[in-house]
């Protein structure tokens, strides 16, 4: 997304991926829970207003992340919203649960206690992982510097 930056919360919070069809892909750098955040490139602020071309984009990323989470990590169930309440950029979160997680059976937002950040190789294996199953093009450097 060259002319389309990431709000700097998003970088500050997130592991930048790479990019799938629709936008960029992040990681929430805490490692407590499988926490992928997709940012549509579009100037809207919400899902529901993008033309139905681009929300088709979306919603196919969207399948192929949770696909990801369920098939190739174990999760049996998949929270995806769409909030912006705090970031006015329009990113989704899709966050892998299973019973006995860091939250069950509570939301996450407030709830989720810091486990540090991913190791280095297990982002190349989810790297790897969304490259052959979700098509993500891998940014360069997945990992730059640490939170904020």
């Amino acid at each position: 997304m060259p002319d389309h930056s990431l709000h700097s919360q998003l970088l500050a919070d997130c592991h930048l991926l790479g990019e799938v069809d629709s936008g960029s892909l992040l990681l929430s750098r805490n490692r407590a829970m499988h926490w992928f955040i997709l940012v549509p490139e579009t100037d809207s602020q919400d899902l529901l207003d993008l033309p139905a071309a681009a929300l088709h984009r979306v919603m196919a990323d969207c399948r192929g992340l949770s696909q990801f989470l369920k098939q190739d990590l174990g999760y049996p169930k998949v929270n995806f919203a769409g909030l912006g309440n705090v970031v006015p950029q329009m990113h989704l979160h899709l966050i892998g649960r299973r019973e006995g997680d860091a939250c069950w059976p509570q939301p996450v937002w407030g709830r989720l206690e810091d486990a540090g950040a991913w190791p280095p190789g297990d982002l190349l294996a989810l790297t790897e992982g969304l490259t052959i199953r979700a098509g993500l093009r891998p940014s360069a450097d997945p990992q730059p510097g640490p939170k904020a």
